[in-house]
């Protein structure tokens, strides 16, 4: 008999190369799908705070589980207010985006210093500037909404605001969408106004950093046997000697956890504006207690807790989902401490 050959399926995914480190703790938002007709923004973004579970009843008829009722895992995340500090507008050419203005509130708040140098608004003139950008508008133009997150508002022991950009939606005339930025310019926005019970969104985030790993953690590579002299949880052959280098796709040491990563379809179960409804006794484990809005995401999310998760409606709709509040039976505000 001829040697067989051994087949089995390669060790980890090839899907997420390189795995690096994400160059920013606050995930960073590629795409925006305009889906509706009504102007408004397209995003939000909150502090992950822990787990608990939930039962409610399923109504969606394509499930095999339709009318009946489920306890599933839900993530807490804490989203105070978000204040529209500035708008942007982008236009676009042959080459690319490019800014081709902006404009910023007044009012600016006293924890923004500690971020950003704040522009100097002395002889500031607002109608000027706006005349200026509404000249500059074309049909290619982009309007996003420059937020300051209040982490201030919530148990995290930092003060620091983070700086997003936001798309409006884009469905409407580009001077109907600009003057509607404009009317929130300086204002809080709240997750509410943005958000809907019972949709599906995409969340954007970081994922809990584990360091320099080695390839069996990594990529779930085989341990080789006691009589491999010098390795053991390592790759033995790493390649032909042609060509004669590492191929990209042999599993390797190096950096684990870390990376952003988008997630699709998570369902919002619950925005709640009522802390007492959700806290545990203590607060949240490494987190504390909720002190205002909050949303209750079905399953899991990237990212460890205090983290800032970025919030975006999602850019895949599925055809076959219904779009309405879940009626949830209960909820668990029980302590879940690892034993």
């Amino acid at each position: 008999m001829g040697h067989r050959k051994k087949h089995a399926p390669r060790h980890g995914s090839l899907a997420y190369l390189p795995r690096k480190r994400a160059l920013q703790i606050k995930g960073r938002v590629r795409h925006w799908l305009d889906n509706s007709e009504n102007i408004n923004f397209l995003g939000f973004a909150g502090f992950k705070a822990g787990m608990t579970h939930i039962t409610y009843i399923q109504d969606q008829r394509n499930s095999p589980y339709y009318g009946k009722e489920l306890m599933k895992p839900v993530t807490v995340i804490e989203v105070p207010p978000l204040i529209l500090i500035g708008i942007r507008i982008y236009n676009k050419d042959e080459y690319g985006k490019y800014i081709s203005g902006e404009i910023f509130t007044n009012d600016f708040n006293n924890f923004l210093t500690r971020k950003i140098n704040i522009p100097n608004t002395e002889g500031y003139n607002l109608k000027k500037i706006k005349k200026e950008i509404l000249a500059n508008l074309n049909e290619t133009s982009d309007i996003r909404g420059i937020f300051q997150t209040q982490p201030y508002k919530t148990s995290l022991p930092r003060k620091k605001p983070d700086i997003i950009e936001i798309k409006v939606n884009s469905l409407k005339k580009p001077e109907e969408e600009f003057n509607f930025a404009l009317q929130n310019l300086g204002k809080e926005i709240r997750a509410r106004e943005v958000l809907e019970e019972g949709e599906l969104i995409d969340v954007i985030g970081v994922t809990k950093g584990k360091g320099f790993q080695g390839p069996v953690k990594r990529f779930g590579v085989k341990i080789l046997t006691r009589k491999n002299s010098k390795i053991r949880r390592a790759v033995a052959c790493i390649g032909p000697w042609h060509p004669s280098r590492v191929l990209y796709t042999v599993p390797r040491a190096g950096q684990l956890g870390f990376h952003q990563r988008t997630e699709y379809h998570k369902r919002i179960m619950l925005i709640g504006e009522n802390e007492e409804e959700i806290n545990p006794k203590g607060g949240f484990i490494r987190y504390g207690k909720i002190q205002g809005d909050y949303l209750l995401m079905l399953g899991s999310i990237p990212g460890s807790k205090k983290r800032l998760i970025r919030i975006r409606k999602t850019i895949r709709p599925l055809r076959s989902f219904i779009l309405q509040p879940p009626e949830i039976t209960f909820i668990s505000r029980e302590s879940h401490q690892r034993k």
